[in-house]
């Protein structure tokens, strides 16, 4: 890859598999791929399992002690020390659509800490490169990456994600609104590696999501660590991989953010916006008015 490689561990290797699998996710999106349906909306392709599969042999012979857990069901050497977190294609329904976001994540936990200790993101369509090793800093394409100083939520873009399923179960339309309001932007882009990765190169000032699985954010929590972010549940406890919040930040809005997430559970300082019905009335009455 680059000289920033030298003294690094798991990451070289890593991203070289990450590279080769996403090569084979672009030729199928090229081609375009056969689908079938998981559950009532999640849509599986053939391409996750092809890439899940050629990631897991590689592994394999690159790191033979260490274990895997895949997105796509993979369970092997679960008992070791290591263990790598794969989404062979993070961004399932946005690629079954032909929407070009979407990518390999990868994230290697060390179990007597359970700390990620590298991550690898790749973007095939952009040909991004997002690598990180504890302590060694994150890297774009070789080049290092810093989370952005914009020191206050009214002037960040943020992003964010929903379920495939289950919708109704999750309440984050009501916070999308309120970062809507309170923020530059909010972005819904489909792809929770991407989001955060996106968060550790500055694009992004924070990401937040529900219901993450240790597959969507091992590789991308360890890009934001050492790109001088933060990671937190939505209280601003310590953050792991098995929580079932997500908030990422450039560090410098965190604590506004976890201010936002406690009144918006609370019910405190919400902010109304019309129904379709009442928004349809009052542009009568101004018609009304008007005429």
């Amino acid at each position: 890859m680059s000289e920033v490689d030298e003294g690094l561990v798991w990451v070289p290797k890593a991203a070289e598999i990450a590279r080769e699998a996403g090569a084979r996710l672009r030729e199928f999106f090229a081609q375009g791929v056969e689908t079938e349906y998981k559950g009532d909306v999640d849509l599986v392709t053939v391409a996750d399992r092809t890439a899940e599969k050629l990631i897991r042999e590689r592994l394999a012979v690159a790191f033979p002690e260490h274990g895997i857990y895949g997105e796509e069901g993979t369970r092997e050497r679960m008992d070791g020390e290591f263990r790598w977190y794969v989404d062979p294609l993070d961004g399932t329904t946005n690629f079954a659509h032909g929407f070009p976001q979407f990518c390999v994540s990868m994230g290697l936990e060390q179990r007597a800490t359970e700390k990620v200790v590298a991550g690898v993101i790749y973007d095939p369509m952009r040909d991004e490169l997002y690598t990180a090793e504890r302590g060694r800093g994150a890297w774009l394409n070789g080049k290092p990456i810093h989370v952005s100083r914009t020191p206050v939520l009214a002037e960040s873009l943020v992003s964010t994600g929903f379920p495939s399923r289950k919708r109704h179960d999750s309440p984050n339309i009501h916070f999308y609104h309120e970062f809507t309001l309170r923020s530059h932007g909010v972005r819904r882009a489909g792809s929770a590696a991407l989001d955060l990765a996106f968060v550790a190169a500055g694009r992004l000032e924070a990401f937040w999501e529900f219901n993450l699985n240790p597959w969507d954010t091992a590789a991308g929590v360890l890009l934001v660590e050492e790109a001088g972010g933060r990671l937190s549940d939505f209280a601003g406890g310590e953050f792991q991989l098995d929580s079932r919040e997500t908030l990422a930040s450039n560090g410098l809005i965190h604590g506004e953010l976890v201010e936002l997430f406690k009144n918006m559970f609370a019910g405190r300082d919400l902010s109304p916006i019309p129904t379709p019905q009442e928004f349809a009335l009052a542009r009568a009455e101004r018609a009304a008015a008007a005429g």
